[in-house]
């Protein structure tokens, strides 16, 4: 079948690439897709569970522990395998200057489990223990905790140190170029190659195509580059370390990093093979029939092309959902699946929305308002679009249900703040797009009146309604690229049902057998509330009530507090108390060392001689 255009009159024959070519050209795609293949089953070695960033599950020596003499090593075991770096674990002196101990190693084999060697004549005083690794959802997690010799320091080092703040900032704008490229690059090149007729010969259509393959290509290359320092703590300038690039190309995002860039080959080579060259005098496709003639190479185009493009936007969403968050947490054989279709759904409707704006909606002024070529186009688009939403609310839906987990979780961290925006500019995205559907459907019908003899034309401006048209498809562009920068953070943040833990709100009866007595024979019948936030590994905020059988607080002369864990091997940790108002207490600093099953200790003096001791249990999450 030779394609044929034609142009003032006349009709030029474009010959098709004879048989030699095309199988040259098949076995190069071949070569490159099982390449990119290799790399993303790669993906699949590790399947190990996870929980979504991991965190620190216990320490030794343990947070706060004063110890009698310097520990020989400091060992850090998390809830999931990590990767560790160079620098993944660093001892600060009570000054805070860095001192040299070994390199993180895993502790017997375990890849949940670091270790590193300190040295022997540690000085008194209190030390500073920073930590940073790699979850399997490729996302750093850091933190500290600090430990004495002897007795504790007067000052201590500040208790977490963290990287470059640029680079995280760098990475984020990789992350933003990436899924901009990615939509423009599939959206983009569904839209010209299948749901426009003309597009295949409209430069413009191809511009915004070969845009997304170089914005997704930079945006993967920056993303790599970037990952090695913020991984190991470093600043911007050592993005091109060889040590760095090298650690990260061992990785799970690095195998993804990789197979994402020889896919942008694989899917450019198709687009490229799909829509040929452009002929001299573009234009629209002819309404009438075309001439036909031998074409060897139109069977492969026709199942071979689409069989391909489509393997390969599988493998490039791949590249994403088997290196975030998809891969932590419960259900990943579900959420991977799920999350491959949500990415790929708006890849296909952003970028078919640009290459519709820019190519049809926006036509060249001699084309004046291009009414005809909207025929083809929008109607095909319009219903692709209606599938797409279809499926980015499904896929969102529970998404959303498995990363946030509780409705006090959207408004009580950070990733869900940022997905209540995602959603509020979704909304407005949809609001629009029904303005945009209304038109197709009055445009179709009519179209359809008007090829009725027996049926008048239906009045109307269409200037004035394609003009709309355009103001609402703009819009929803805008709004599209606000969705892809709020969904670039969300995918760097710790997911809400990881992140959030509900406040702890205990209430314990004061004990019958207490002798308190004097002033303070209010408390016999009374009770104690303990409040704990937020209730995670880190710094909390402990407020103590004593509050008598009326209902009024009661003072005490003192309240001495103590953290204990149901490991008998971890020592109990000193928590200070102090008073806030008459029956009102606060630990203001109480660190929690690891997450899980701890008591709250607190000794009651409940007169000049006697003392009562109440514990209050809890979980940290």
């Amino acid at each position: 079948m030779r394609r044929r255009h034609v142009t003032r009159g006349t009709t030029a024959a474009v010959p098709s690439a004879g048989p030699p070519r095309a199988r040259l050209v098949a076995r190069l795609v071949a070569v490159v897709l099982l390449a990119a293949g290799g790399l993303v089953m790669g993906l699949f070695s590790e399947t190990a569970p996870a929980y979504a960033h991991a965190y620190l599950q216990e320490s030794s020596p343990v947070d706060g522990q004063v110890l009698a003499s310097p520990p020989a090593e400091v060992r850090l075991r998390f809830d999931e395998a990590v990767s560790l770096g160079g620098r993944s674990i660093q001892l600060l002196d009570p000054t805070g200057k860095e001192l040299a101990i070994g390199a993180g190693e895993y502790a017997d084999g375990k890849t949940d489990t670091a270790r590193a060697s300190l040295p022997r004549d540690l000085a008194e005083g209190t030390y500073v223990v920073s930590w940073r690794v790699t979850s399997v959802d490729s996302h750093v997690v850091s933190g500290a905790f600090s430990f004495s010799v002897g007795h504790p320091s007067a000052t201590a080092a500040p208790a977490e140190q963290d990287t470059d703040p640029v680079v995280p900032v760098v990475a984020a704008a990789g992350r933003a170029m990436a899924y901009l490229g990615v939509a423009l690059a599939l959206g983009g090149g569904m839209f010209v190659a299948a749901l426009w007729p003309a597009g295949r010969d409209d430069r413009r259509g191809r511009r915004v195509v070969w845009s997304g393959f170089a914005a997704l290509a930079a945006g993967t290359a920056v993303v790599l580059l970037v990952q090695g320092p913020y991984a190991d703590g470093r600043s911007l300038i050592t993005v091109f370390d060889p040590g760095l690039l090298g650690a990260t190309l061992s990785t799970r995002l690095g195998y993804a990093l990789l197979a994402r860039l020889v896919l942008v080959v694989v899917l450019g080579v198709v687009f490229l093979i799909a829509v040929g060259r452009p002929s001299p005098a573009a234009g629209p496709e002819p309404a009438g029939p075309i001439s036909a003639g031998p074409e060897p190479a139109g069977a492969a185009r026709r199942i071979v092309l689409p069989a391909v493009a489509a393997a390969g936007a599988v493998a490039m969403t791949l590249t994403w959902t088997l290196a975030d968050h998809a891969q932590s947490g419960t259900q990943i054989w579900l959420a991977v699946p799920a999350t491959s279709l949500h990415l790929l759904a708006m890849a296909l409707w952003l970028g078919g929305l640009v290459a519709l704006a820019v190519c049809v909606l926006a036509p060249a002024a001699k084309r004046g308002p291009a009414l005809l070529s909207l025929e083809p186009a929008l109607p095909r688009f319009s219903q692709l679009a209606l599938l797409c939403f279809a499926v980015i609310a499904g896929t969102g839906l529970y998404l959303s249900w498995r990363q946030v987990g509780t409705w006090g979780a959207l408004g009580g961290t950070d990733f869900g703040r940022l997905l209540l925006g995602k959603l509020a500019v979704v909304l407005g995205v949809l609001a629009l797009a029904s303005g945009a559907r209304r038109f197709v459907q009055r445009r179709d019908r009519a179209r359809r009146a008007a090829a009725a003899p027996a049926v008048p034309a239906v009045p109307g401006d269409p200037g004035a309604a394609l003009r709309g048209l355009r103001r609402s498809v703009a819009g929803e562009v805008v709004l599209g690229l606000v969705v892809v920068s709020i969904t670039a953070v969300l995918v760097g943040t710790a997911p809400a049902r990881s992140s959030y833990a509900p406040p702890v709100d205990a209430t314990v009866p004061f004990p019958a057998a207490a002798n308190a007595s004097g002033p303070y024979g209010g408390l016999r019948g009374g009770s104690i509330q303990v409040k704990i936030e937020p209730a995670r590994p880190g710094g909390n905020t402990a407020d103590i009530y004593l509050t008598g059988r009326d209902g009024t607080l009661v003072p005490v002369p003192e309240i001495s507090g103590a953290l204990e864990s149901r490991d008998r091997a971890v020592p109990a940790l000193p928590v200070t108390v102090t008073a806030a108002e008459p029956g009102h207490y606060v630990a203001g600093s109480m660190s929690i060392p690891y997450p899980g099953e701890w008591a709250l200790r607190l000794d009651i003096r409940v007169s000049d001689f006697d003392e009562t001791r109440v514990r209050v249990p809890f979980t940290a999450h």
